[in-house]
């Protein structure tokens, strides 16, 4: 793939990283800049005697850096990647250094026996009489959560709205913990939001209680969940926090098709970082998401970048809207997109949605891509999509 600046600062973990990085994207700051097919590398000075020694495998891309930062990738290695973008001829082509090759055969060595472990997981049998003990026990426990979350919702709703300003976060916190013992943890997430929804500004109430209703649709649902649709029932239980474990997907079917990064988002909760990345199948026409996370400093999957577009074969994880998926395989390295559908006005954009939304009332995000839009700041600082009709989308 031909890496342009703009895609790989969207590699950046913040924004100090890329001012930092920027100031590092010199090819004199460097005593040694090389490359192969696969991998770029660099020396530069830093604090200490020995220089850093900066290292990327383009075919993901994944960073190793020397130095004693925590952040993924760090200001050298953006410097070294932004030095690649902006003029490859700034690298000599030639051999790895023995520091470089020692790095690429421990990621290979991880990948085959992460590939042996996932086999031999698959061919070990389930004792089906123990699992159905688990999920009988856990069933249990979501049933009693289910009950006190009622009982909760219930009193909120009759003391009223005008005084859950003056509440602390650990008021919703307690319920949201309380869930996460029941094993629901869906439902904790969900709780826990509530909080941020109170002083989130003018119109706070609506959406408290629009959460709320979606709370209740979800208990609701999953106390009749026997008489739901199959893929109803795979999206209450999602709701409601079961997983499904990545070799449960093995043998389910793949879409093959060229996919589109649309675009990205990070976000943090309890020192766990969430990537949603939201992708578009050119020729199969429909969305995916690729959720990965990752705990305190791990680095997040840098190889999914806004504005492009790679081939490969996904498997979607089970529901009725199947909108998860998983990369099983792709082909190729990643190119940069030349661009994808859009709704040509709002309201196209908001009818896709709402039949989205008329299948799982519980949906909580769905992605749009209109055309034709301007951006419109308000006067209270926020920000409008306008279409050419003069209807509006709100934006973070």
């Amino acid at each position: 793939m031909n890496w342009t600046v703009g895609q790989i600062l969207e590699l950046a973990p913040d924004a100090s990283s890329e001012k930092a990085g920027r100031g590092l994207a010199k090819a004199a700051k460097w005593s040694l800049l090389g490359r192969d097919d696969r991998t770029l590398w660099g020396e530069i000075s830093g604090s200490g005697k020995k220089p850093y020694q900066a290292r990327i495998d383009l075919s993901e891309p994944a960073f190793k850096c020397s130095c004693p930062s925590r952040k993924f990738p760090c200001k050298h290695s953006l410097g070294l990647f932004l030095i690649f973008g902006e003029d490859a001829r700034a690298f000599t082509e030639g051999q790895p250094p023995d520091w470089v090759e020692d790095w690429l055969s421990g990621r290979d060595g991880r990948a085959e026996k992460k590939a042996k472990r996932a086999e031999m997981k698959k061919d070990t049998p389930v004792d089906p009489e123990a699992q159905a003990k688990r999920t009988a026990a856990r069933e249990k426990k979501i049933a009693d959560g289910l009950n006190e979350l009622e009982i909760w919702l219930a009193d909120l709703l009759r003391r009223g709205f005008a005084g859950l300003a003056a509440e602390s976060y650990s008021f919703w916190d307690a319920m949201a913990a309380r869930l996460v013992d029941s094993q629901a943890p869906g439902l904790g997430r969900q709780v826990r939001q509530l909080g941020g929804l109170v002083s989130s500004g003018d119109g706070w109430e609506a959406h408290l209680l629009s959460a709320i209703a979606r709370l209740h649709l979800i208990t609701q649902g999953y106390r009749r969940i026997e008489s739901q649709e199959p893929g109803l029932r795979d999206d209450l239980r999602a709701a409601i926090g079961w997983t499904v474990a990545k070799d449960d997907l093995t043998d389910l079917p793949g879409i093959t098709d060229e996919w589109v990064v649309m675009g990205q988002r990070i976000e943090e909760e309890d020192r766990v970082r969430a990537q949603w990345n939201w992708l578009w199948g050119m020729q199969t026409c429909r969305p995916a998401l690729i959720l990965n996370f990752a705990a305190g400093n791990q680095p997040l999957d840098a190889s999914l970048v806004a504005g492009t577009r790679f081939k490969g074969e996904l498997v979607f994880y089970p529901g009725g809207l199947s909108l998860r998926a998983l990369i099983r395989d792709r082909d190729g390295d990643t190119q940069p997109a030349d661009g994808f559908p859009a709704a040509p006005a709002v309201s196209d954009a908001l009818r896709t949605y709402g039949t989205a939304l008329a299948n799982a009332p519980w949906l909580e995000r769905w992605p749009l891509a209109v055309g034709g839009v301007r951006p419109m700041r308000r006067v209270d600082g926020s920000w409008l999509l306008i279409d050419a009709s003069g209807a509006a989308l709100p934006i973070e």
